[in-house]
């Protein structure tokens, strides 16, 4: 048989649900050593004397999802391993990745198209062969333009998911007409402090700040009157959270009974069992994420990963372990039955109804924004 059809037909058999996965990494593995089936992953484990990768993200439930159905899977079929690292902040990330050594580090999830930005404005950038990563044909294209628009020649990173940063609330303190009503400003209601949380983030901050003073995040014109919306949170709030993990800890101990949240911790909340509401005001703040590629990498072999990652069955398997919406359009790929419950998922497969930062404005204004919060966050 035609080796490339084994393969096609095991991976057909696979998403059809009649393998399961450790079989199916099994079948082609042992295809490639009694064949020399040049298959995705025969090809990386023979090719390449790379043993292993980084991957630095978020940690927690996300880490949890890459985890189980991606890495374990992908060092099974290459016997290429993934070492994966959480990291406490993408500001302190990068100032970790701009100080090593080229190589030190591979691949980080990071938040799309700013921070794809940044890293491109800091050298950083790869340049990735998409012949080498053929399910990127699964993704929307909604989610690529913008990085083709920075990095023209080629691309250093695949999108992967998506969500939004919304308001989380507890539904035993706080109503979802009430929440309706006054949407990001309950973040500023005095009837609630020292039960208020939110992420010590200057990015959201500011987002929050443009929102409570009814200005469009992406073209502020009254930065004082945010200042000192950013200032009455900070005043009313119990702490600000770090990490994802903080966030669903301080929500289901009921330590705080409002804050601004991301959607799939929220939903991981809710699927505890926890009574959390989960609402997106307009102009919420909407965000996709990538898997970037650092200057300095084993391309190939993170190329591998990515494709890997990509593929339909991983990357709708790690969605609903995490509970984002993966990069894959609704419109191309079967996504099953949970993804389309999760929060900001669009079966439209345009992302439209959701408002992103644009790249320029944030990155333009960074330095400064990013300063005066420090200041802020002290007290000033």
């Amino acid at each position: 048989m035609d080796n490339t059809k084994r393969y096609e037909r095991l991976l057909e058999r696979y998403r059809n649900g009649d393998l399961e996965r450790r079989t199916f990494l099994g079948l082609i593995g042992a295809a490639g050593l009694a064949y020399g089936v040049q298959t995705p992953f025969a090809r990386m484990a023979m090719a390449s004397d790379v043993s292993q990768v980084r991957f630095d993200g978020w940690g927690g439930v996300v880490s949890e999802a890459f985890r189980q159905h991606a890495f374990d899977p992908y060092t099974e079929a290459t016997g290429i391993r993934v070492v994966d690292a959480t990291f406490s902040g993408a500001d302190e990330y990068l100032a970790q990745v701009r100080a090593s050594s080229p190589g030190e580090y591979n691949i980080a999830h990071l938040s799309g198209a700013f921070d794809y930005a940044r890293y491109h404005n800091f050298g950083l950038t790869s340049q990735l062969n998409l012949d080498n990563i053929p399910n990127m044909a699964h993704v929307m294209e909604r989610l690529t333009e913008v990085y083709w628009s920075i990095t023209p020649d080629a691309l250093s990173a695949v999108p992967y998911n998506y969500g939004t940063t919304g308001l989380a609330y507890n539904r035993a303190v706080i109503s979802d007409e009430e929440m309706r009503e006054k949407g990001a400003s309950i973040l500023i209601d005095p009837a609630y402090e020292g039960r208020i949380g939110g992420w010590g983030e200057w990015r959201t901050r500011i987002w929050y700040g443009a929102l409570q003073t009814g200005q469009d995040p992406n073209n502020i014109e009254d930065m004082e009157a945010v200042w000192d919306a950013i200032r009455a949170h900070r005043d009313l709030a119990l702490k600000y959270w770090s990490s994802g993990a903080e966030l669903m800890s301080l929500l289901a101990e009921e330590e705080i009974v409002v804050t601004e949240g991301w959607s799939g911790r929220i939903a991981a909340l809710q699927e505890q069992g926890h009574d959390i509401g989960y609402y997106d005001p307009p102009n919420g703040y909407g965000w996709e994420e990538c898997l970037f590629v650092i200057a300095g990498s084993p391309i190939e072999a993170c190329e591998e990963l990515l494709n890997f990652m990509l593929d339909p069955a991983t990357s709708i398997a790690v969605a609903e372990g995490q509970n984002y919406p993966p990069a894959l359009d609704p419109t191309r790929v079967d996504l099953g039955e949970k993804v389309p419950t999760l929060p900001a998922f669009d079966p439209t497969g345009t992302l439209e109804g959701l408002t992103f930062a644009v790249p320029d404005y944030w990155n333009g204004n960074e330095a400064e924004w990013s300063e005066q919060f420090s200041r802020v966050q002290r007290g000033f």
